[in-house]
Order: structure tokens, then C-alpha cells, then sequence
């Protein structure tokens, strides 16, 4: 309360109640630190993977989700597709080291309402998290520019520039899993040894940071492949 003669204070806004999902701890404890230290972000809770995503929202129950792609045990993608699930509505902002076109597409098609890319300031991060918590979306520097090229064409067409890491073999495999053909299939379709396709099949989850055959078709399909089988 102001003491008499002053000019009270302008309303402060609302504590964010904030609950980050990051893996590396100097990171995760660096975020935390700097987003309280601006006095709008209360972190309530935290989780290292995708498996511990559902129980720390039901169990802390944020207004804000900030969620890292890379994780031990899969894509942050799938976590925000389980999230759109379980708590429609929850406000996710991605954060991530990730530029790459494929993730930003996936990520806003699982239901993130933000993209920023780590090495943001965290003012920006603050004003990104206030965002999507407001209701709207926000983009880091030069992604918007990127989405909105990435979604006026064709996705299939498109796919080599959605997942930029990938060789056109790599593209051609992963078209092929999203169509449902097991290895054996696929090195018939291309012509490969089953060797050369588990190789590609390895390389494409390493770039597109998924660790299972169902989160590549994920992948694929958001980006418009696979669809014609």
C-alpha cells in the first residue's frame, strides 16, 4: 500500500506460473533464474523428459509451458502433441536450439503457440511467455519470416526444405516409413541393401532428434508425406 502523497503504483501483472522442461540443469537453473528475476515468472515445477510431462502438469498445473525439443527420451514435439491431448488449451512455448524449418513446422502443428530460439534474451523470453499466455503467438527473430515461406506452398513439394538436414535419399526413405513399409520393403522399393536402409533410418532420427519409428511418421506426415498411401 502507497503511503499518503504518493502516486500509487500501476497494477502489477498476474505471476506466470511456469513449468520448464529442459534436460541440461545449468540451462534449466539458468532460465528459472532469469525468469524470476524480472518478478512475472513463478517456475512451479520442472521436468527432464518426455515421459515426466503429463504428471508435472497435472501436479503443478502452470498457465505456461516452456519446452525444449531435444530430450532424452524423444522430441519435445510429442510431448506437445500429448499436452494438446490431456490439457487442450495449455499455452506451450518451444525452446530450443533447433533453426531447423522441419522442427518449427512440427512444433506449431502439435499446438505450440511460440517458437524462440535459444539465445534469446530473457526479455524476450519473458514477452514470449506473457505472449502465448495472453492467448496469442509469438516467433523468435527471422522465424516468422521462415513460417510463413515454409507454409504458402505445397508440403510435399516442399519436403526438402521442411527437413533441410536430410539428404534426398533420406527424404525418400523417410516418404517410405511414412507409407508404412517395413526395411525390407523399402530396400526393395530403392534398391538398397536392409543394411543401407537401417543406416539412412538411423541418420534420419538423429536429424529430425526422435527416437522412435511412430514419431518419424509423425514427423513425415505434418510435412505432407506419406499421404498418398
Amino acid at each position: 500500500m502507497s503511503e499518503e502523497g504518493e502516486t500509487p503504483d500501476v497494477a502489477e501483472r498476474p505471476v506466470l506460473r511456469t513449468l520448464i522442461v529442459e534436460d541440461h540443469p545449468l540451462f534449466r537453473n539458468g532460465l528459472k533464474s532469469a525468469l524470476e528475476n524480472l518478478g512475472e515468472v513463478l517456475v512451479v515445477g520442472e521436468a527432464e523428459t518426455v515421459a515426466e510431462v503429463p504428471d508435472a502438469v497435472g501436479r503443478c498445473r502452470p498457465d505456461v509451458v516452456v519446452m525444449d525439443l531435444s530430450l532424452p527420451d524423444g522430441s519435445g514435439i510429442e510431448a506437445i502433441r500429448r499436452l494438446a491431448e490431456l490439457h487442450p488449451g495449455l499455452p506451450v512455448l518451444t525452446l530450443t536450439m533447433s533453426d531447423d524449418d522441419g522442427d518449427l513446422l512440427a512444433a506449431l502443428q502439435a499446438g505450440a503457440r511460440g517458437y524462440v530460439v535459444k539465445g534469446a534474451s530473457a526479455d524476450e523470453v519473458l514477452h514470449a511467455v506473457r505472449t502465448v499466455a495472453a492467448g496469442g503467438a509469438v516467433f523468435g527473430a527471422g522465424v516468422a519470416a521462415r513460417l510463413t515461406g515454409l507454409v504458402s506452398g505445397s508440403r510435399r513439394r516442399d519436403a526438402e526444405q521442411l527437413f533441410p538436414a536430410l539428404t534426398a535419399r533420406e527424404v525418400e526413405v523417410l516418404e517410405l516409413i511414412a507409407r508404412g513399409f517395413d526395411n525390407r520393403r523399402i530396400a526393395r522399393e530403392l534398391v538398397l541393401s536392409e543394411k543401407t536402409v537401417r543406416n539412412h533410418i538411423t541418420h534420419i532420427f538423429e536429424k529430425l532428434h526422435v527416437a522412435t519409428r511412430a514419431e518419424a511418421v509423425a514427423r513425415a506426415r505434418d510435412a505432407g508425406l506419406g499421404e498418398d498411401a
